[in-house]
């Protein structure tokens, strides 16, 4: 059974339970960016209530662009804030520190292409996780 997802930071459990659900995968690059979308965006559960992070993305000069054209900017240190955010609102929570190492090269680390960040995160969940589906990225639109 194949199944065709948008490529998410970070994705809501629903995203993850489709990615379980099916054998094959298809992660959609060749869609047209969504600005507020789960493609630059995830929510977390914080000592304050829930708190979104959001990676700022550079676009193409054109009107419309692709998401695999789609560029992260180091604008406003957001690695580092977002590993913060991260570390306060789970840092005490079981089993963090075990995750962690896992999860900081991803803060500490440049990356140029949102979806290649996006894609190795996933994968990153999918295997901490234990999902086995096979999961490529589209080479057109689907």
């Amino acid at each position: 059974m194949n199944c065709i997802l948008s490529s998410v930071y970070l994705g809501p459990v629903s995203y993850y339970m489709q990615l379980n659900r099916h054998e094959t995968v298809w992660t959609e690059v060749y869609d047209n960016y969504q600005k507020q979308s789960y493609r630059n965006r995830c929510t977390i559960a914080s000592p304050n209530g829930v708190q979104t992070l959001s990676i700022p993305v550079v676009k193409p000069q054109e009107g419309k662009a692709l998401m695999k054209d789609i560029r992260i900017s180091d604008h406003g240190n957001w690695r580092h804030l977002h590993w913060n955010a991260l570390q306060s609102a789970y840092g005490s929570s079981p089993f963090f520190e075990f995750y962690a190492d896992d999860f900081a090269r991803f803060y500490r680390e440049k990356w140029d292409s949102l979806a290649d960040y996006n894609e190795q995160l996933q994968r990153l969940v999918c295997h901490l996780i234990g999902i086995a589906s096979d999961v490529s990225i589209t080479t057109s639109f689907v």
